[in-house]
């Protein structure tokens, strides 16, 4: 557990943007498998969810979201001093894609950029790192770029999506508070075991089979445990978020929204549930953009609180956990953020 608070932050802005193709998980699932599917939306609460063409990669996403919101804020190309990619989408093993968005963006060559290889957990400690660096005072404004491409037609989960955040230093910011965990005796909960130097890809990776449910995969897909990712969630989650609001000297009805990363309904409610918190406070996107991985907090931010937040001071607790595993949440104060609309592309 890695508890800290960093000052003289501010959370400037955040952009989303999205895949134009939607992908519904029961009008565009075989026929036979619609009746299953049918009842599997109503468990996980994805009814569609946003899937990129072959030709376009998650930094498409990001650079879009990137263009926007430097333009939202004037900020000039020069001012910013870091670039942070938080992805496990990326354009290629190597080079780290940030450096290729660095020259994309047509930011100067002083700026440091580099990847980091999170998920669904990634949010909150992108702006940790970030914030680290502008606390520290020799950065003044950098951007956290943090989503990934993971959407299947026949995966119900996943969906599409990339986002920009902007951070910048102004002395005497609130603080934003964070709390940051890892497990990584859980790391085959969530994994892609063939790709790496652990296991290279062959050419038996490359034939398909057909797993219990009669659905063709292949060996080099991500593996997924349901019930162990279940059980992390829901054991994991609510008492670390419980345990920053403590460090914070703040309880849940100093909170405007609880944003938690959304995972499926199942997981989201029973987080809900155990930490005592109504609807209203935890705003959902699953019905409609499905699991945006480590993007999903930011698309939840522009697709349901958007207008709120620009509409006077809020304080929200973003709360993300997954891959690794690992967990983080932090508190964040928003008084005059730019939050454009919802870019599809």
């Amino acid at each position: 557990m890695t508890q800290s608070t960093l000052n003289n932050v501010r959370y400037a802005g955040m952009t989303t943007c999205v895949p134009k193709r939607i992908i519904s998980n029961v009008d565009d699932c075989p026929p036979q498998m619609r009746s299953g599917r049918e009842r599997l939306v109503r468990n996980i609460g994805i009814f569609q969810r946003r899937m990129c063409p072959e030709w376009q990669c998650f930094s498409d996403l990001a650079f879009v979201a990137a263009e926007r919101l430097l333009d939202e804020l004037s900020w000039k190309r020069e001012e910013v001093d870091a670039l942070i990619i938080v992805s496990q989408s990326p354009d290629y093993l190597i080079p780290a894609t940030a450096i290729i968005l660095q020259d994309r963006l047509q930011l100067t060559k002083a700026t440091v950029a580099f990847d980091v290889n999170l998920g669904c957990s990634g949010y909150p400690f992108a702006l940790y790192i970030l914030g680290c660096m502008i606390s520290a005072g020799t950065i003044k404004k950098g951007l956290v770029l943090v989503g990934d491409k993971a959407a299947t037609v026949i995966d119900p989960l996943f969906s599409d999506a990339g986002t920009a955040t902007a951070l910048e230093y102004i002395p005497g910011a609130p603080p934003m508070h964070f709390d940051l965990n890892s497990d990584g005796s859980g790391y085959r909960a969530i994994i892609m075991p063939v790709g790496g130097h652990r296991e290279p890809v062959d050419i038996q990776h490359l034939i398909p089979y057909k797993d219990e449910d009669g659905v063709l995969r292949r060996p080099d897909e991500l593996i997924l445990d349901g019930p162990a990712v279940l059980s992390f969630s829901t054991q994991q989650v609510p008492p670390a978020v419980n345990r920053l609001l403590e460090y914070a000297g703040q309880s849940s009805d100093q909170i405007d929204y609880f944003l938690f990363h959304q995972a499926n309904r199942m997981i989201n409610e029973t987080i809900r549930k155990k930490l005592g918190l109504p609807p209203e406070k935890v705003p959902s996107t699953l019905h409609d953009f499905g699991n945006t991985s480590g993007a999903s907090i930011p698309v939840t931010m522009t697709a349901r609180i958007r207008e709120s937040l620009q509409d006077g001071p809020k304080r929200v607790l973003l709360s993300g956990f997954g891959i690794g595993l690992s967990w983080g949440s932090c508190i964040v104060d928003l008084e005059k953020a730019k939050f454009p609309e919802l870019i599809e592309v």
